[in-house]
């Protein structure tokens, strides 16, 4: 798990599920890491699924990469994303502006959120 960002505060969070094996995680990293750059009031954390198989509980992540994203504190968006910049930078306007509806949170997702970013303060 690394945090690409740590500013007391901030409670939008981008948060990239995926696991070292993946060519595409690994490919994709590179411009995750470009948001992040042009984000700096959100949380950018990218997590191993594998390594914290345990904070995982009992979501699956099927397709990589897979993003969760919190505004204001809470999940937002849970699925899998394209791994390209321009779409990226689409969803995380769209998810991040006030008033977004909620896609894919399951009560499952909404309790791993806490538990994530909970780990990724530390």
């Amino acid at each position: 798990m690394e945090p690409t960002a740590d500013e007391p505060g901030r409670d939008h969070w981008v948060i990239c599920l995926c696991a070292q094996w993946c060519g595409v995680c690994r490919e994709w990293r590179p411009a995750f890491e470009r948001a992040a750059a042009g984000h700096p009031s959100v949380r950018f954390a990218w997590v191993d699924v594998e390594d914290e198989a345990a904070a995982m509980g009992d979501v699956d992540v099927e397709t990589f990469p897979t993003l969760l994203i919190a505004a204001a504190g809470r999940p937002v968006f849970f699925g899998p994303v394209l791994p390209a910049a321009a779409q990226f930078d689409r969803l995380l306007a769209t998810v991040l502006a006030s008033g977004a509806r909620p896609t894919g949170i399951t009560p499952e997702v909404a309790e791993l959120f806490p538990r994530l970013a909970g780990m990724l303060r530390n």
